[in-house]
């Protein structure tokens, strides 16, 4: 593989990293924004079930974790993009010619920036999976209590997000000893 498209490669990884970080730090801002409580409590009729201030404290310092954890991840994207882009032409303009130049760029650091992003980003969405199980708590009722409608919202996030993440992390693992 060139340098060129080794570089144009990691771009476009670094782009992809970037987007879906922009969608989730998107959806944590207006998770925060948001009350999940329900003033009539329509939704949970057992007091034995209604969820605590510890519950809600930490519905908020999770979206936050999950919210700096994405933006973490995307700056550290955008650092290293943006550094093989200077590295490419000593310009700030982009010219059609430096699209055939070779990039010299050290490609031990790329891998662990790339690597620290990718930490930034499951960070990101095991504190996110975290957030919407405390969601899941106020909206439908404790875990504790044993609320079947809870277990059902809960179970297959518990289930999926990890397995999703360690799909994720298998690749991003691979990819980093290529």
């Amino acid at each position: 593989m060139s340098s060129s498209s080794f570089t144009s490669l990691h771009i476009t990884a670094l782009d992809a990293i970037v987007n879906v970080n922009s969608l989730f730090t998107l959806a944590v801002f207006i998770g925060l924004t948001w009350n999940p409580n329900d003033p009539q409590n329509s939704l949970n009729s057992d007091p034995a079930c209604a969820p605590t201030a510890a519950i809600a404290e930490n519905l908020v310092a999770f979206h936050v974790y999950s919210f700096s954890s994405f933006l973490f991840s995307s700056l550290v994207a955008l650092a290293l993009k943006q550094a093989i882009r200077l590295s490419r032409t000593t310009s700030f303009h982009y010219p059609a010619v430096v699209e055939h130049l070779v990039a010299h760029v050290n490609r031990s650091a790329l891998r662990i920036g790339m690597l620290v992003s990718a930490v930034g980003s499951v960070s990101g969405c095991a504190f996110l999976m975290l957030a919407l199980v405390n969601v899941a708590q106020i909206k439908l009722g404790t875990l504790a209590c044993g609320s079947s409608h809870t277990y059902a919202a809960v179970v297959p996030l518990l289930i999926f997000v990890p397995i999703a993440l360690l799909i994720y992390v298998s690749l991003v693992l691979y990819a980093f000893t290529r």
